[in-house]
């Protein structure tokens, strides 16, 4: 299952965030995909913001990782970017049972050392604004997807209409 939105704008990945955050199971591994500049530090920004994180959101292109406090555990947001090796992620001290939110930048750097998504954004420049393709990967994704799908707010954003 998979859904394709056009974000016009800033406001508009914004609210795919706030969208994504509302809709999203107790434990979500996310990874995103697109190259520099298609938005993704943005929407792993919104999507933050919208998990009620205050204060400065960095983003982890030189620290590999930033965690961040939420009400119901921990969110890492990860820039796989820089790595040379998907070894060098065991230096990062993750374990996979940890964290109820994972935002993955450059996730095929990162091989098999990263646990498995349950959903895949891939975000593209299209004009002025973004594409964005979400594809769920397995059960927990196809049920996030359809809550998604189910939303009023991102059926505008929907490149079908």
């Amino acid at each position: 299952m998979d859904m394709q939105l056009q974000l016009p704008d800033v406001a508009a990945t914004e609210l795919l965030a706030a969208r994504l955050a509302a809709t999203r199971p107790a434990r979500a591994i996310v990874y995103l995909h697109g190259d520099l500049g298609a938005g993704k530090s943005t929407l792993a920004r919104g999507w933050l913001r919208a998990l009620g994180v205050g204060g400065a959101i960095r983003s982890p292109t030189y620290t590999l990782v930033e965690r961040y406090s939420l009400d119901d555990g921990e969110a890492f947001h990860l820039d796989l970017y820089r790595i040379a090796d998907a070894g060098e992620l065991e230096f990062l001290g993750l374990d996979p049972a940890d964290g109820v939110l994972w935002l993955v930048e450059w996730p095929e750097r990162g091989g098999t050392g990263l646990p498995p998504p349950d959903l895949r954004i891939d975000l593209a420049i299209a004009g002025p604004g973004r594409s964005a393709r979400l594809v769920a990967e397995g059960p927990g994704g196809i049920d996030w997807l359809g809550r998604l799908a189910a939303d009023s707010q991102v059926a505008g954003l929907s490149s079908e209409h």
